[in-house]
């Protein structure tokens, strides 16, 4: 993303997961085959973007 943008000299590109305080990526199922947690990786990074909105 940051290379298609340009850069993010105003920091405002960010993992959904750093949302939920985790640094790492979101489980991609075309490799681990496992949808579940890919699911919960991406509900717990919404629940803390909502979380960080209200």
């Amino acid at each position: 993303m940051e290379r298609i943008a340009g850069g993010d000299p105003e920091n405002k590109i960010h993992k959904l997961l750093e949302f939920a305080g985790k640094t790492r990526d979101i489980a991609d199922p075309w490799y681990t085959g496992n949808f579940d947690a890919t699911y919960e990786d991406v509900m717990e990074g919404c629940r803390g973007l909502l979380s960080s909105l209200v």
